[in-house]
């Protein structure tokens, strides 16, 4: 692996909220004294399946002595930005709020979140960036807090989860297309459930692993879905960054779907290319945790299969367990390649950034 240079642009870290409670000055009175009475400020609602001191919750050099991993600004601020030269890093706040079943309860806690997330992070650090946060479940509402926090520039993208309670691509969700196309925003789409349907096919896994190694195939089904209800025909200039989706899974799918297409296309009329040029043209990969092969040729292949290196973006995945450490990026790219995915690719990835 390969240190990212100097001025890099990280494309995900995660800040942690510390709890349900800190989120009480940014909620209005009713929805405050709504989770007092319900004792939701006792809960932390975060979304990680395994217990809080396990080592999977945590590189083991970032745990903080107290409080959840990627909750102290001042950690965060050494150890992702400073110890990599960071230029910007893209905060993603990964919470239960998206994914809860009351869609006005889940739209509260998501407008709180990017509140909370303008106040005790952007505010502090000029380097930081962040995705707004919204309902999984009620596209309008999503759509609605889009609106409202496009106006502030520090907002570069827009965090979906990867397995939701209807496949991304139905037309159901395309308010919030329709509103990130209307700002520029990327859609980033993150590793992640729901938990409205299980993550297999074939009903619930007993263990992590499980669910982990099925992310791949949720992230699979999920551009399935995009290309084949015609999302990237009916929103042309919309960009889908898939975050720690991992990459050696992709030219398999491209080759697949590209084959059925071209039998099955009379169903799809509007999708006049083949899959992969359109995920060639409009999605991006975070490179971390990047599931490379243990040999320079067969990473040659990856990318050359994928379709370009400009489809590949750095990131860290601050504070997580998969994380690589000072080493980053793959080993053995060149130095131009490097910093193709360092700097460039996010540059043109985000216009935000580019603005900025």
């Amino acid at each position: 692996m390969a240190v990212p240079p100097h001025g890099a642009i990280d494309c995900d870290i995660h800040p942690a909220l510390p709890n349900t409670a800190a989120l009480l000055p940014y909620l209005d009175p009713y929805w405050r004294e709504h989770v007092l009475l319900r004792g939701l400020d006792r809960d932390n609602l975060e979304t990680g399946n395994y217990p809080p001191g396990s080592p999977l919750t945590c590189r083991p050099d970032w745990r903080p002595q107290r409080g959840l991993p990627g909750s102290d600004p001042g950690l965060l601020r050494a150890q992702a930005l400073d110890a990599f030269g960071a230029r910007f890093a893209i905060c993603n706040v990964l919470h239960g709020a998206p994914i809860l079943f009351s869609e006005d309860l889940s739209a509260a806690l998501c407008r709180a979140i990017n509140d909370w997330v303008a106040a005790e992070w952007l505010d502090r650090d000029p380097r930081l960036r962040a995705s707004i946060v919204v309902p999984l479940h009620g596209p309008e509402l999503a759509a609605a807090e889009i609106e409202r926090r496009a106006a502030d520039p520090r907002f570069v993208q827009v965090l979906l989860w990867a397995m939701a309670e209807i496949p991304l691509g139905r037309r159901t969700n395309w308010p919030i297309y329709r509103a990130c196309a209307r700002h520029g925003l990327p859609v980033g789409i993150h590793a992640g459930s729901s938990f409205r349907n299980p993550p297999t096919s074939l009903g619930w896994g007993s263990y992590h692993l499980e669910d982990y190694v099925a992310q791949a195939q949720g992230f699979a089904g999920t551009l399935n879905s995009l290309v084949t209800e015609g999302v990237f025909v009916e929103f042309p200039d919309l960009t889908v960054v898939l975050l720690e989706s991992g990459v050696t899974w992709l030219p398999g799918w491209m080759w697949r779907a590209d084959k059925t297409w071209r039998a099955m296309r009379a169903e799809v009329p509007w999708n006049t290319v083949a899959p992969s040029e359109q995920v060639r043209a409009h999605v991006r990969l975070t490179a971390q945790p990047f599931d490379a092969p243990p040999t320079r040729a067969q990473l040659e292949r990856i990318l050359a299969e994928i379709g370009g290196d400009h489809m590949l973006l750095h990131a860290t995945d601050y504070p997580h367990w998969q994380f690589d450490g000072a080493d980053a990026l793959p080993d053995c790219l060149p130095e131009a390649l490097i910093r193709k995915i360092a700097v460039d690719n996010p540059m043109a990835t985000y216009p935000r950034l580019a603005r900025a």
